[in-house]
């Protein structure tokens, strides 16, 4: 497997961190999108760290976006959640 370099790797995890940043301030975003991004490019860092130990960046990265994405999405949503019920103490959770 060809071995990235790590300039290459630092360059390429900052571009999407940037990215994710500019694109989800485009939306009207919820603390579930916002925790999603954040959750990614956090997630991607560590699973570029981790996979790079083991020879794998780009898996690791990729993993490590997914299950970072998932995470925020959820302690987003539960954040919005509790906005909900102090603004509208009848909200259906």
């Amino acid at each position: 497997m060809k071995r990235i370099n790590t300039h290459r790797m630092i360059a390429m995890l900052a571009g999407g961190l940037i990215l994710t940043a500019l694109l989800s301030g485009c939306a009207d975003s919820t603390r579930a999108s916002e925790g999603a991004a954040i959750g990614a490019g956090l997630g991607a860092v560590a699973g570029a760290v981790i996979g790079h130990q083991s020879g794998s960046t780009a898996e690791g990265a990729g993993i490590g976006a997914a299950v970072g994405a998932l995470g925020g999405y959820i302690v987003g949503n539960e954040e919005d959640k509790k906005e909900q019920r102090r603004y509208d103490p009848n909200y259906d959770y």
